[in-house]
């Protein structure tokens, strides 16, 4: 018997974090720059104490161009209660969290701390690759598409 697929076996590890002291202007500049929509943001002993994403960043600069200030840390803007997802967890189980949810992504943890990341297309893969490696798999197209 096999076992199941785990988030461990679909989720993204090279991931970029950021640390809650980071500046903003530097923390969006590498999102930008790497065309990613958020980031983990990561404590000294490596847990999870956030996230910051595209929406909280342009919060960042709608509150900057009203006050004219854009210095501040990643701890003032980023999410704080952040929903995540353990390494462990099921494909399916994770599957019914996304639907569930409005996330396009979640922090996975093992034993509390940050070790990767996935998406709604990192587990979307996973569950067509699973299909496509079934015995069953489904007749070719007639039509072309």
């Amino acid at each position: 018997m096999t076992r199941p697929m785990l988030l461990s076996d679909c989720m993204r590890r090279d991931i970029k974090v950021l640390a809650p002291d980071l500046e903003m202007l530097q923390a969006m500049e590498l999102l930008l720059s790497h065309d990613i929509s958020g980031a983990p943001v990561v404590g000294e002993n490596g847990d999870l104490v956030g996230v910051l994403s595209l929406k909280d960043c342009l919060r960042a600069a709608v509150q900057a161009s009203y006050y004219g200030d854009w210095a501040g840390p990643v701890s003032r803007f980023m999410t704080r209660d952040v929903d995540s997802l353990d390494a462990d967890t099921e494909l399916l189980a994770a599957a019914e969290t996304f639907l569930a949810s409005g996330y396009r992504r979640f922090p996975v943890l093992r034993a509390g701390r940050l070790v990767g990341q996935v998406s709604r297309s990192d587990l979307l893969r996973a569950l067509c690759d699973l299909r496509a490696g079934s015995t069953d798999n489904p007749p070719e197209p007639q039509e072309p598409w």
